[in-house]
């Protein structure tokens, strides 16, 4: 089977309402579920950091001891470099040496051993403008269910893609227990969280995934994703300065956890620990109203 194409029978308009009104997306099969581990999906606009702090959060579930399995679910296959210090072959790259023969795989030949037992896998993509990142995310999950990977997980992350309108984008809510957003400070990031907080709603209906805060990346302050947290009832789940240790992160291959020390590299990770240890205990559900777009502009800026 080519990826380029998924057949006709795998494609619908979904007849409720409440999800993907109007639109075409891949049908995922709603049989297979993840099982007992608690399941977060990180969003946020193109560039923002989502890959970073998914990994980052990933390492820090870990040193709670916590078994941990991240999905990385974009085509450029990046998520997980740090934690396993190399790009690693997608399921769709695997699945393509077996002619898509999903029988013949072996775990070793999609799943790779990252940053303090963290398991790392990378869905990859059809090539550009050719197919459905939404189904490469369903045979990812359904690979990982049928050969028992999930049932000795404590914590799965979704590193999802920043493309809103892409099947890609839906699937890990089909799956999800609780939604991150990952914004800067800045109109362009909560304008693109807005957005977002439309489609999770939207899923939110027929699955039972929730809101589950906004993770504050790259900002020195917060004060214009306050206003807009405030004004649809969402809450700040964590803030992440914009540091050069950061990038340095990236750049040497390495979690936060790997770096060398410094105070303030010290109080990253330390937040990065708090943020773990209060998705583990769990957060409440939030309903947020979205903005029109026009109304985003009146309320951003400064007085």
């Amino acid at each position: 089977m080519n990826v380029a194409s998924v057949p006709v029978t795998e494609i619908r308009r979904p007849a409720r309402r409440a999800d993907g009104e109007g639109s075409v997306q891949v049908q995922l099969d709603p049989n297979v579920k993840i099982g007992n581990a608690k399941v977060f999906a990180i969003y946020g606009k193109g560039g923002i950091g989502k890959s970073t702090t998914s990994s980052n959060l990933s390492a820090a579930f870990s040193r709670l001891g916590k078994r941990v399995l991240q999905i990385g679910c974009d085509p450029k296959h990046d998520s997980t470099f740090t934690l396993t210090k190399k790009m690693l072959p997608t399921v769709i790259d695997v699945l393509e040496t077996v002619d898509f023969h999903a029988e013949e795989l072996r775990v070793e030949d999609f799943v790779f051993e990252g940053y303090n037992g963290v398991m790392c896998v990378e869905a990859g993509g059809p090539p550009a403008g050719t197919g459905c990142g939404g189904y490469v995310v369903g045979q990812t999950v359904k690979l990982l269910k049928e050969h028992h990977l999930l049932e000795d997980t404590d914590v799965v992350i979704f590193d999802v893609l920043g493309d809103v309108v892409c099947g890609g984008f839906a699937a890990p809510l089909q799956h999800a227990d609780r939604a991150l957003i990952v914004t800067a400070n800045d109109f362009d990031s909560i304008f693109a969280m807005n957005r977002i907080v439309q489609a999770i709603g939207a899923k939110a209906k027929n699955y039972n995934v929730r809101l589950g805060g906004v993770i504050a990346n790259r900002s020195a302050a917060t004060d214009q994703i306050d206003k807009y947290n405030q004004r649809i009832g969402l809450k700040l789940a964590a803030h992440f300065p914009d540091l050069d240790v950061i990038r340095r992160s990236r750049l040497k291959k390495s979690t936060l956890f790997e770096m060398e020390y410094s105070p303030e590299l010290e109080a990253v990770q330390n937040e990065y620990m708090r943020l773990a240890a209060s998705l583990w205990l769990g957060t409440e559900p939030l309903n947020a109203v979205p903005m029109k777009d026009r109304d985003i502009f009146d309320l951003l800026g400064f007085d």
